[in-house]
This record gives C-alpha cells, structure tokens and sequence, in this order.
C-alpha cells in the first residue's frame, strides 16, 4: 500500500483556505478538487465535512490509483474521478493547487474548467508554490471577478492563495484543444491533442523517428506503450488496414486523443485503452511493441514500459525505444533481452531488443 504522504505546500495552502470556507457555509458544499499529489485536499475536506459532496478529479489513472490505495478509510463523501475532463457539477468550491513548475496551458485550462462548473456564487481557490506569484492572479483577474489574495500563514511556506466567487458565466470559454496534420509514408494523417498531452499541438521529434524506424508487414499485432496524441498508432495503423495497434496510456486526455485521431482518420484497426500498468488483452501475442517513454522518474517508468512490452510480446517480438538516454537500455536490457542493439538519429537513441 503506498504511503500516506502529506500535502505539498499548494495543496496544503489551498487546503487550509477551503477549509475555512466550507466551515462557514451553511449548506451542504458540492466541492471540486484537483490535486499535486495524491488527492490529500480531497481527502481531508471530505473528512472534516461528512456531509459535503467532494470530487477529487485526476488525469493520470496512475495518480488516481496511487491515491486511492493510500486513503485509509475514505469518507462516505468522497469520490475519485479519472477522466479527461471534470464532471459537470455545478459546485459550490474548487480547489486547485498548482506548481510554479507547471505547463501553463494546462493549468489556464484546468482553471477554466473550475470556473465554468461552479455555481453563480461558488468559489475558487487556486495556490501556487510562489510567493512572489504574478502569473496566477493574472490568470484569475482576466475573468473579470474580484481576486481575494490569501498569503501563506505558516512559517516558512513558499506559497500563495487566492479566492475567487463566481458572479455570472465567463464571458468567453476558450477552447484548447488543437488539430494538426502531418504525414507518415505516402498518407496525411490528422491528430489531435490537448493541453497535458504528450505532445500537445505537434509531432514529437522520438514519435517521428520511431515512425520513420519501423517497417510492419501486413497482419502484424503492435502495441504503443504511452501513446500520448497517438501520432505513432495513428501512423502505424494507417499503413495496412490488417495490421492492428492496440494503444494505451495512463493519461485519460491521451488515450481521449487518440480515439478522436481513430475515429478522425477512420481507422477501425487501432484500439486504444486506459490503463496504467501497461495490461493489454490477450497478452503474448503481439509482435512489436514500440515505445517513447518519459525521462522523469529515475528509469521507473522506462523499467514499467519495458515490463509492459515484455508481457505483451510473443516469444521473438520486438521492443522498439526511442530514447535520448540510451544508457539505462544499454545497462539492463542484455539481461533479460537478446540481440540488444543500437541506432543513433540526431540527438536521438533507437533501442531494439527481442523478446527471449
């Protein structure tokens, strides 16, 4: 069971705000929470007011499970949603914490979000790990509602918090969500993506050399660990309508994507699906798996998608990485992996290993 972690700063200012707030209502609160960890604002929320309705709304079903397994004893009040976007509401309160570190289209479309689901006299309260924040407030005074500025009251913490109430709709709803076209062989192919989605409006250099790298002949099962937009899946799919690409991701925008870029380009022979342990149906029958796994973690999730390519292989299929740190490859494939090799494509390692 993974540990219970404490708040990080944002979410424990934004905690602490909302706290506040719910405590001086006096009807039962609809509450939306996002999260920087492991949904604790949720949680505590929910715990100190049995009778709230609170939702703690995640992207990324690996976070989602994560926080699950470490609520001991939910409250009856609580629950988690995984999904692309928020449920509709309305909401009473929106809790949204954010990292100075954050993608800032994502977060301009999270907040957007909060807002257009609260009630007319809801309120937000966003923090962010800056004290010297300008960014946020800017954010928040562009809907043209009143910014109450909320400093941190513990000593020594790094983070700020502001409280917005909602008196009318927003006037404008932007939408940021983005279609381009590029081509793979001798087809243009449209994808689509969103804000938190790898990548979002354009092909990934490693996703196109990982195209440009593999050659499947007709009737070939592939598998595209952490497809993000689906430019590969896309590609791969398009070239034979025998081939099949089953996709996924732990990304519920990601694997929303990539079935708009199926449907999109009519491709009945691509499947996409949730999932955050890398399961596929009918494990050990695919041919090749292809994957561009993040560089964060420490190697964890690279070793994830190895094991994922590993289960879903059948005996003498292929693992295809595109990487920009071939070492940890290099390292530990050999182990496990037969006829391990390299090619380097610009700044770019393509790592190709058979499964035993």
């Amino acid at each position: 069971m993974p540990i219970a972690l404490p708040a990080r700063p944002a979410e424990a200012h934004a905690l602490d705000v909302a706290l506040t707030l719910v405590a001086a209502s006096a009807d039962v609160p609809r509450v939306l929470c996002t999260t920087v960890g492991r949904g604790q604002a949720a949680f505590e929320l929910a715990a100190a007011h049995p009778s709230a309705a609170v939702t703690a709304w995640f992207l990324d079903l690996f976070q989602h499970e994560a926080a699950r397994d470490s609520w001991e004893s939910p409250p009856p009040g609580l629950a988690a949603v995984c999904a692309a976007d928020p449920p509709e509401g309305p909401y009473d309160l929106a809790v949204v914490p954010l990292s100075k570190g954050g993608e800032a289209e994502l977060s301009r479309d999270i907040l957007q979000a909060a807002l257009v689901r609260l009630s007319i006299g809801g309120r937000l309260v966003a923090a962010i790990d800056n004290p010297h924040d300008n960014w946020l407030r800017e954010q928040l005074a562009e809907t043209g509602e009143t910014v109450r500025v909320r400093p941190a009251t513990a000593d020594g913490q790094e983070t700020i918090a502001y409280v917005v109430e909602k008196t009318r709709e927003l006037a404008k709803v932007r939408d940021f969500s983005c279609e381009f076209v590029f081509r793979d062989r001798d087809r243009l192919l449209t994808a689509i993506t969103r804000p938190g989605v790898f990548a979002h409006r354009r092909i990934d250099p490693g996703a196109r050399h990982l195209l440009n790298a593999v050659d499947v002949t007709p009737g070939t099962r592939v598998v595209d660990i952490g497809c993000g937009s689906g430019c590969v899946a896309l590609g791969i799919a398009a070239r034979d309508p025998s081939i099949h690409v089953h996709a996924l991701d732990a990304s519920a925008r990601a694997v929303g994507c990539t079935r708009l870029g199926a449907d999109r380009n009519a491709l009945e022979n691509l499947t996409v699906a949730l999932e955050a342990g890398g399961g596929v149906p009918e494990p050990g029958t695919y041919d090749l798996a292809l994957a561009n796994p993040p560089y964060y973690g420490d190697f964890r999730i690279a070793e994830l998608f190895v094991e994922a390519a590993r289960a879903a292989l059948a005996p003498g299929g292929t693992l295809l990485v595109v990487t920009k740190q071939p070492g940890w490859y290099l390292e530990t494939l050999p182990n496990s992996w037969r006829d391990v090799a390299r090619e380097i494509v610009k700044n770019y390692h393509l790592i190709e290993a058979v499964r035993e």
